[in-house]
């Protein structure tokens, strides 16, 4: 299970205009903000913003000035993997060593939507000793209950942390992870395909001789 939320994308118009900065060929966009306020690139811009894209990743530097923030909902077996991209992204996430014990646990707290039955009921006793620990943690604050918690959280239990990331990040996320095993990369590569122009801007990487 994975949940995607509250995208932002930011410093399109700003990463544009560095684009030019080379040439300077300022004059050439033609850009605009629509009555939302969201900012569209022109087919001069887009045209320059793809073939810079497609170049590769000493020409398309200003791709990394194009930021998108996102409340990501996701199993901590996800986030260990998420967790290798470490050069231009941040994450702020829920704290599982400080607000452990402030709720009952429950199936809806893990990622367990393709585990058949018989693993659901291991789950389940899981989540009672879980909610037992948590119980008595609460009522005694001995932290020996805390540990228990701590120790015998499944790797499938959900985390929220907010991310912000680049367009650079997500071309190698997309590319490096698009055929995973697991299907929560399927749904961020599919998120990643529905940001604003990232049939332009992300998808760029040439295989057999094309652009893709």
């Amino acid at each position: 299970m994975i949940k995607l939320e509250k995208t932002s994308v930011m410093n399109l118009d700003n990463a544009i205009r560095g684009a030019r900065n080379p040439l300077n060929s300022w004059s050439r966009s033609d850009s605009t903000y629509n009555a939302d306020g969201d900012f569209v690139l022109g087919q001069n811009d887009l045209d320059l913003a793809h073939r810079l894209a497609v170049s590769g990743s000493d020409h398309r530097k200003y791709l990394r000035m194009v930021f998108v923030s996102v409340d990501i909902t996701a199993p901590l077996y996800w986030w260990k993997e998420y967790d290798t991209y470490k050069i231009g992204t941040v994450a702020n996430s829920t704290s599982t060593m400080h607000k452990i014990h402030a709720a009952p646990f429950s199936r809806a707290d893990f990622s367990c939507d393709r585990m058949s039955e018989s693993v659901l009921a291991c789950l389940d006793t899981v989540i009672a000793c879980l909610e037992d620990a948590r119980l008595h943690f609460n009522e005694t604050k001995d932290k020996s209950y805390w540990n228990d918690m701590i120790q015998l959280l499944p790797s499938s239990y959900n985390q929220m942390r907010t991310c912000t990331m680049n367009y650079e990040n997500l071309i190698n996320m997309y590319y490096a992870r698009r055929n995973h095993k697991l299907d929560e990369w399927h749904i961020f590569c599919k998120w990643i395909e529905n940001l604003p122009y990232a049939q332009q801007l992300i998808l760029v990487k040439k295989e057999n001789g094309a652009a893709k």
